[in-house]
């Protein structure tokens, strides 16, 4: 499980850099309720993103983004709410929507990356 760990933890990194070099501000990191977590929350322009990230060393049991069904999209509704709930200050004023990070690859930080904005 350590690997895999790794592994995620890796992605979620690659992917943090990916949105601040994209022009995003990374607000939160793993932020956890008790519903689950959030991956990363970002802010671009007035409109605050709440990113899934998948990580996958290889495409051979299926893309990443095929891991964001339905199922996940309403979780990550949920959870969005949840942040919003818990940080009043920054969500006033902006709307929000999902969006989705998926690498594939050994080296999460030299594997393809991918980026879907509004996954809703």
């Amino acid at each position: 499980m350590a690997a895999k760990d790794d592994l995620g933890r890796a992605g979620e990194e690659r992917a943090a850099q990916h949105l601040i070099g994209s022009g995003y501000t990374v607000l939160d990191r793993n932020w956890r309720c008790s519903q689950g977590e959030i991956d990363i929350v970002a802010a671009v322009g007035d409109q605050l993103a709440m990113i899934e990230v998948k990580t996958r060393r290889t495409a051979a049991f299926g893309h990443p983004f095929e891991a964001v069904d339905q199922r996940k999209r309403r979780r990550l509704w949920q959870l969005a709410q949840a942040w919003l709930a818990a940080h009043p200050e920054v969500a006033r004023g902006r709307t929000v929507r999902l969006e989705a990070i998926g690498i594939i690859g050994p080296d999460p930080f030299l594997g393809s990356l991918e980026h879907l904005v509004d996954i809703a």
